[in-house]
């Protein structure tokens, strides 16, 4: 492992709560792997055994319905982590796993964790702070699909991609379309029209890229009342 990808595991919500010194000493029976886009790390209903980290590219989280439809539980980039709380109890993974993009992850051991866990509790409590901020991000996606229009969903998808304070900026889209619409429940068709909506509030799509005009005036509609939004489009 490198020492740029010690730092990035170092900094993931999983371990930046330890000391570098039990850190180190977990990392390093940990292995690093690569997944070309398209990959699956695991399947839902197959057992837990590991956590993990990603260093680069993009992984999705999903279910499949008993009726055949996916459903996209979150998508995790560098520094994030996920499989905490479910490899612990060494029962079934929830959710399948798929690398959206050419990906490395970190691959940990529950059990290896286990016993760090009872050495330095330090690490009972990063899992927890983990296991939170899952929750966080599960009742955050819950409230925008009651209270936000697909529009507002997808201004708040670039605002998150957004470097920029002020001004105009430009992002890259990080996965396709299909993905970024099962991510923010809704449909491709539907997604598309929220483009078209945007386009009213500065933004510009050419392919891949999305150039906003105003990052401030596409934050106000993001977070404006949405039965405000729904009158207005």
């Amino acid at each position: 492992m490198t020492p740029e990808e010690r730092r990035i595991a170092s900094g993931s919500i999983l371990l930046s709560g330890a000391s570098p010194e039990a850190a180190d000493l977990l990392l390093k029976s940990s292995r690093v792997r690569g997944f070309d886009r398209g990959a699956t790390l695991f399947l839902q209903g197959e057992k837990a055994s590991a956590i993990y980290i990603v260093l680069d590219g993009w992984v999705k989280l999903y279910r499949i319905a008993p009726n055949g439809a996916e459903a996209v539980v979150g998508v995790f980039t560098k520094g994030r982590s996920f499989g905490e709380a479910v490899a612990f109890q060494h029962d079934l993974y929830p959710v399948a796993a798929e690398a959206v993009t050419d990906c490395r992850v970190i691959r940990i051991e529950a059990d290896t964790y286990l016993r760090q866990i009872r050495e330095n509790p330090e690490f009972a409590v990063a899992v927890l702070s983990a296991t939170f901020v899952h929750l966080q991000s599960l009742v955050a996606q819950v409230e925008a699909l009651k209270a936000q229009t697909g529009a507002q969903r997808l201004a708040e998808f670039l605002l998150e991609l957004s470097v920029c304070v002020s001004d105009e900026c430009e992002v890259v889209l990080p996965y396709d379309k299909v993905l970024i619409a099962g991510r923010l429940g809704m449909k491709p068709e539907s997604l598309s029209r929220a483009f078209v909506k945007l386009r009213d509030h500065g933004v510009a799509i050419r392919q891949n890229h999305a150039s906003i005009a105003d990052i401030a005036a596409l934050r106000d509609f993001a977070f404006e009342d949405s039965a405000m939004s729904r009158s207005k489009t």
